[in-house]
């Protein structure tokens, strides 16, 4: 038996009757750790579609699932850096090719330990040339045949060249330690702060609270996931009582809510950029003055404001405030309306008409589009919106067009110019190529001296911040709503450690 949305307090299908069992009213502030009760959580899902592969975890329902019940090497702290997790520590060669590293003393839930061996498989099964794992990018460095294991919690990997981040593809997305072997993951086995019960695809995933887990056990007995697509029924289910944590909330929501007593807002700054990607490869923007003028035309205030309802921070055409190895030296970008007329007219772009390339493949995309479109009325340059397949829209603006809309989750600063600004990267939406640039990057990579790397780190963004091609306008905040009676939730950015963390959380 299920509950319909019309039937139930707008809730989709996707819960069930076994989801109304939970806590009552009556309980402590959420202020007061306390052991027990179970937690449901309202997600988006992707319906039969659904997997519990940790390696295959692509949804935010399966990203924060895999969280639940496996660990990696290590994962992202709030500043986007690399912090230890399963891996006690890391040790590097001096030539940074060869990284050791020694193993917590962990346990799988059914009582295996975590071993050297498990974490050779498990890279092994990701770096299969034959199967698509996301984590496959991060982990293409290692030299894995000529990786060991030294004994049962000590794995030494060699890499294909010097790269002093190594950590940080220990804390790719998806880079899941399972056991050796792993493959059936319909009942799956990990080593995370909450063990496998059941799970109904496209439905929910209950999971039980491991008392053996290497961090200490949860405060929770029981985690339940349930589906709810729309952002209306997630908000409704908590309003309703069926769910103690809505993912995903909209800034409108987050606002008619936060003065209210049903409904705990809880922001996480910076866990998207919002941008806009000119191409420098074709015209009109192989121009850098006509790239200039598009810089001073946002008005980023109103952007934020408009665009997502005040909920998220002002962007100065760089990924990545507030991460480690950030360049808030560089000074704030303003609208300067005149300069940009002035530089239209110097790029003979007076008159032309520029198409912007956008979608609803991200929320507020379209909206952020139509507002600088009309931001740029009377520039004398033209932008002139067009709304694109959802579907495929990322495959489509990476090859085609000039101007689009780009938006991005976390990650380190490192990674993000890995992935989208060296002359041979996948995802090079901006088809930045400057070789002189490339060379910065394998400085900064193959240098073990912080200060050197760091300081190389900014001069690649002074570069970028003058001539590279994203309009980094604002960084959204992520918002998830939970009853008043929910302790323990974090604001880490999306997509790092303590974001959807649900071992540190309880019930009042």
């Amino acid at each position: 038996m299920s509950l319909n949305r019309r039937g139930f307090l707008g809730l989709t299908s996707g819960l069930t009757v076994a989801t109304l069992a939970g806590c009552g009213s009556g309980a402590a502030p959420a202020s007061t750790p306390r052991a027990g009760g179970r937690l449901r959580a309202a997600f988006a899902g992707g319906g039969a579609k659904e997997v519990l592969d940790p390696h295959l975890a692509n949804l935010f329902v399966e990203a924060a699932r895999s969280k639940a019940m496996f660990d990696k090497l290590a994962d992202l702290g709030d500043d986007v850096s690399p912090r230890p997790r399963l891996a006690e520590k890391w040790e590097p060669s001096a030539d940074l090719t060869r990284w050791r590293i020694t193993l917590r003393k962990a346990v799988f839930h059914d009582g295996r330990p975590v071993r050297a061996q498990d974490v050779l498989a498990s890279y092994a099964r990701i770096l299969d040339p034959n199967r698509a794992f996301r984590a496959k990018s991060s982990l293409t460095l290692i030299d894995l045949p000529n990786s060991r294991a030294v004994d049962d919690r000590t794995v030494e990997f060699t890499l294909k060249r010097p790269f002093v981040e190594f950590p940080n593809a220990l804390a790719a997305f998806g880079a899941y330690i399972v056991p050796e072997g792993a493959e059936d993951f319909t009942k799956p086995v990990g080593s995370g702060a909450f063990s496998f019960v059941s799970f109904e695809p496209g439905r929910s995933v209950l999971l039980k609270h491991n008392p053996e887990y290497w961090e200490g056990a949860p405060l929770l007995d029981e985690l339940e996931f349930v589906i709810a697509n729309e952002e209306s029924a997630r908000t409704n289910a908590l309003l309703g009582g069926q769910v103690e944590y809505a993912h995903d909330l909209t800034p409108t929501t987050a606002r008619s809510h936060a003065s209210g007593d049903r409904m705990t807002i809880h922001r996480s700054p910076n866990s998207a950029v919002q941008a806009f990607a000119m191409k420098l490869d074709r015209a009109p923007f192989d121009n850098r003055d006509l790239r200039e003028a598009l810089f001073l035309l946002a008005d980023r205030p109103q952007l934020v404001e408009s665009v997502l309802a005040g909920s998220g921070q002002v962007g100065n055409d760089l990924f990545g405030k507030g991460y480690q190895h950030y360049a808030d030296e560089i000074g704030q970008r303003q609208r300067d309306l005149d300069k940009a007329k002035f530089l239209i007219r110097k790029a003979g772009a007076e008159g032309m008409v520029v198409k912007l390339d956008t979608s609803t493949a991200a929320a507020g995309m379209v909206e952020a589009a139509t507002v600088f479109a009309d931001q740029a009325k009377g520039s004398g340059l033209t932008i002139e919106v067009a709304v694109g397949n959802k579907d495929s829209y990322w495959a489509d603006t990476l090859k085609n067009g000039s101007l689009s809309s780009f938006r991005s989750g976390a990650m380190p600063i490192e990674t993000h110019i890995a992935q989208r600004l060296l002359t041979g990267s996948g995802t090079n939406v901006t088809k930045w190529a400057r070789p002189e640039f490339d060379a910065l990057y394998e400085k900064a990579v193959s240098t073990s001296d912080e200060a050197v790397r760091t300081e190389t780190y900014r001069e690649m963004q002074r570069v970028l911040h003058a001539e590279g091609g994203y309009l980094m306008w604002g960084f959204a905040d992520w918002i998830v709503g939970t009853t008043p009676k929910v302790g323990g939730i974090s604001t880490a950015p999306a997509n790092t450690l303590d974001w959807a963390r649900f071992d540190k959380v309880w019930i009042g």
